[in-house]
């Protein structure tokens, strides 16, 4: 059984396939067309990514049994052109939230849960509460919009001066810096019931259509004049104000149970998953880490094969989300070759850890490419720019001088899942970089270039069956400095996706502050 799974057709667009039971490739279109991922597909077919994910799975259009797309779906023809691509396959339409719900729930460790899927707006929704049970998912309650808390969130990224849609991260990290005072204004115009939010639009001016469209109530609350542009000092107050309206909204809409899976844009905000699994009292938490509308790509092959296309009793797993190409040394070196750079040649993977580690222990910063790159934004060691925790300059060099982004954005903790918790406190999505941990007390200092606030740090757990290679990199860091950490980035320049190509590599690390590269057996130095 071979089932194609697409999303994100209006934005964000990506594809996955499933092959006789098993998630063979994932992979968004920004990647491959190099756009942001907002821009990636608006209506079109993700013809990129929908021929890569063949290719990796060595299957033929005439192959697919299944093509399952998740809505909305632009215009009346789009059935037919899947038709005229893949002449023996099943079209299924799958409701944005219903993806969403099996991105979560199937690829979870839980044999039931509660489900919550929350986003800015999808197919005329913005989020539901399902319950789950062996490999059936049942909508309990759905939201609609204009009562949807990813709009506000969206509302108050616009208000902060940041990209609404896009750049709701920026707003989430501003928040560690501030305080409460704004939560419970927040909190007021959410409104939220047990039926989830019942947004008070008399905070909202019909008449203005930026800033937010907050109006002079709004204003009022704040202290300051209707329209004015929020003051300085008061950003990271207004960010704390959402973000921890927010918080307490959802673990309100969670309700109760054992076990509980988050999906959906709202499930990348790394400190709404923390607040859930310490706060809200469900005992496991799980969030789809590809939460947006690229990985309900997964969902959608899942879903068609528990429901859709027989209901297959066996529950497939997502053992690794390095599901992209991969890039073999031959290939590697004709585009070094082609750019005509010179370059030494690894011959062992000891080699390759003793290069990395040798400049690291220097305090050069170092791109690291290997193996199959990951799908979703977040560089798990495969696509990923590192730094020493021991170099007292890292912020700045990784922050201002290479990824030219704000100082409030931190960079990731990777440590070998099975030494985490002598440095850190953290759950078990750290696995994919989807929560923030704690450092423990007596570590603060080792690792204060990458605490947020307090001691609040992102984590990510590298096991050794997932990324045997970059598990041994942080293993010889460690015995090289006593610690076995490593500051992780994605391996990207300022709004662009992350690097796929040999080529994407190159072109970034001399378009950067980067001092080394690593790809495949390829050492490249400055």
């Amino acid at each position: 059984m071979i089932i194609l799974g697409i999303s994100g057709i209006l934005g964000d667009a990506a594809s996955a396939i499933l092959k006789d039971g098993e998630i063979a490739a994932a992979v968004e279109e920004s990647k491959l067309v190099r756009r942001r991922p907002e821009w990636a597909g608006h209506g079109e077919l993700p013809v990129h990514s929908m021929e890569t994910c063949l290719e990796l799975a060595g299957v033929r259009p005439e192959q697919v049994d299944a093509v399952s797309v998740v809505r909305p779906i632009p215009d009346s023809d789009f059935h037919l052109k899947l038709q005229a691509r893949f002449p023996n396959a099943r079209i299924v339409a799958m409701g944005h939230h219903q993806a969403h719900a099996a991105s979560a729930y199937y690829p979870s460790p839980f044999d039931e849960a509660v489900v919550l899927t929350l986003d800015h707006g999808g197919d005329l929704c913005c989020g539901g509460r399902w319950q789950a049970r062996g490999t059936h998912i049942a909508m309990e309650l759905e939201q609609y919009a204009p009562d949807s808390v990813g709009d506000l969130y969206g509302r108050v990224t616009e208000l902060l001066g940041f990209g609404a849609n896009s750049e709701e991260h920026k707003v989430q990290w501003l928040s560690v810096c501030g305080d409460s005072r704004y939560r419970e204004l927040f909190l007021e115009i959410l409104n939220v019931c047990e039926a989830g939010p019942r947004i008070d639009h008399s905070f909202f001016s019909t008449d203005r259509v930026q800033k937010g469209g907050f109006g002079s109530r709004f204003y009022q609350r704040l202290g300051l004049q209707d329209g004015e542009a929020i003051p300085e000092p008061m950003r990271a107050h207004v960010a704390a104000g959402m973000q921890k309206a927010l918080e307490t909204a959802v673990i309100r809409m969670a309700g109760k149970g054992k076990n509980l899976c988050l999906a959906g844009g709202l499930g990348l905000n790394a400190l709404l998953v923390s607040a859930l699994e310490n706060e809200s009292g469900f005992e496991n938490v799980f969030v789809q880490p590809v939460s947006g509308n690229a990985g309900s790509a997964i969902g959608a092959v899942l879903e068609a094969w528990h429901g859709a296309i027989g209901r297959k009793q066996e529950r497939v797993s997502l053992p690794t989300l390095c599901l992209g190409p991969s890039y073999a040394p031959a290939e590697v070196k004709q585009v070094l070759e082609n750019c005509k750079l010179r370059f030494r040649y690894l011959l062992t993977t000891d080699e390759i850890v003793e290069c990395a580690v040798a400049q690291l222990s220097e305090n050069k910063i170092v791109a690291w490419m290997h193996g199959r790159m990951e799908f979703g934004a977040r560089a798990l060691g495969n696509r990923s720019i590192l730094a020493s925790p021991l170099d007292p300059y890292s912020t700045e060099n990784l922050n201002t001088f290479i990824k030219h982004r704000e100082p409030v954005r931190k960079f990731a903790a990777s440590v070998p899942a099975e030494l985490a918790s002598e440095y850190f406190e953290v759950g078990p999505n750290a696995r994919f970089l989807s929560t923030v941990g704690r450092v423990k007390p007596g570590r603060r200092d080792q690792f204060g270039a990458a605490i947020l606030a307090g001691d609040l740090i992102r984590v990510h757990t590298v096991d050794r069956d997932e990324n045997p290679l970059y598990w041994k990199l942080l293993h010889a860091a460690g015995a090289a400095s006593g610690l076995p950490v490593l500051y992780n980035t994605s391996f990207n320049l300022f709004g662009e996706p992350l690097v796929c190509t040999p080529r994407d590599a190159v072109r970034s690390f001399y378009s950067s502050g980067i001092d080394a590269m690593v790809v495949g057996h390829f050492l490249l130095q400055k």
